[in-house]
């Protein structure tokens, strides 16, 4: 999508509409400038997988975190330049917990003029009584409900591709994990359908690593909400663990992730949600 090229500059208009009521933002936080080999890298993407089609509406789930802020600023920049028409809006979903508090995303997504929905259940307390227990996966569960209620919000207002901020870092993590743990080879798809088929789900930061949304982040100074999940208090994370391998894997193979992504190819390329593949959707 080489001319998806998003307009650099700031219109004082805008700037002026988003800080007259709330909290004030930098012109940086508000309409940052994307670095072109972040924009290629999921321009790249899109192109790839199809993931962005003429009149798609998006609904981008935003934890809050700096790769769901990055992905959406780059989908925000791409809109006002892209040769499809297509429509970007958010989604938060507000576990109750008092360790994760989402509504500052509230005045910072009415500053950058996109469609919020803040999707409110209490899911940690439902866990308690709806958890299967011959499967006592909290994170399974909490995903689970997570995904159903931004369903849920699609059928409702209408949006049919549900953007996701998963990296090239989280689809290598998910692989050895896989691997390691269950004896299968299988990873998250970039872009396919759901059983109804009636919504897509695509993760546009494929081909990009962590590192580079951090670095997004810190230099935009973007307001990022922490990763504060109560259920992987009581234990190291296993992601974590996987993290920390990979890490020390990278420093003897330089190009590890490269030929990871090439490995896994066949996994993420696939299109529809059946998981008789044994593959993550």
């Amino acid at each position: 999508l080489d001319s998806m090229v998003p307009e650099e500059g700031f219109d004082d208009v805008a700037e002026e509409e988003a800080h007259q009521s709330g909290p004030s933002y930098t012109r940086c936080q508000v309409r940052p400038s994307i670095p072109k080999s972040l924009r290629g890298m999921v321009g790249k993407a899109i192109a790839d997988f199809g993931m962005i089609n003429e009149g798609d509406r998006l609904l981008v789930g935003l934890s809050g975190g700096k790769d769901s802020l990055t992905v959406l600023h780059i989908l925000l920049a791409l809109k006002r330049s892209a040769p499809v028409n297509f429509e970007v809006a958010a989604a938060t979903v507000d576990p109750q917990t008092p360790e994760f508090n989402p509504h500052p995303l509230v005045p910072y997504l009415k500053a950058l003029g996109v469609e919020y929905h803040m999707l409110s259940k209490p899911i940690i307390d439902m866990a308690k009584t709806h958890m299967d227990p011959k499967r006592p996966s909290l994170c399974a569960f909490c995903s689970r409900m997570k995904r159903g209620l931004l369903y849920s919000c699609m059928r409702e207002k209408g949006y049919n591709v549900l953007v996701l901020g998963q990296h090239l870092d989280d689809f290598a993590e998910s692989f050895f994990m896989s691997a390691i743990h269950n004896g299968l080879l299988r990873t998250m798809k970039a872009n396919y359908w759901v059983q109804q088929e009636d919504v897509r789900v695509c993760r546009p930061l494929l081909y990009v690593r962590e590192k580079e949304m951090a670095l997004f982040a810190k230099e935009n100074q973007l307001p990022v909400i922490a990763d504060n999940c109560p259920a992987c208090f009581a234990a190291p994370k296993e992601r974590h663990k996987t993290k920390v391998l990979l890490s020390s894997l990278e420093f003897d193979y330089p190009a590890l992730f490269s030929t990871l992504l090439r490995t896994m190819k066949p996994l993420y390329a696939l299109e529809t949600a059946d998981r008789a593949d044994g593959v993550l959707a």
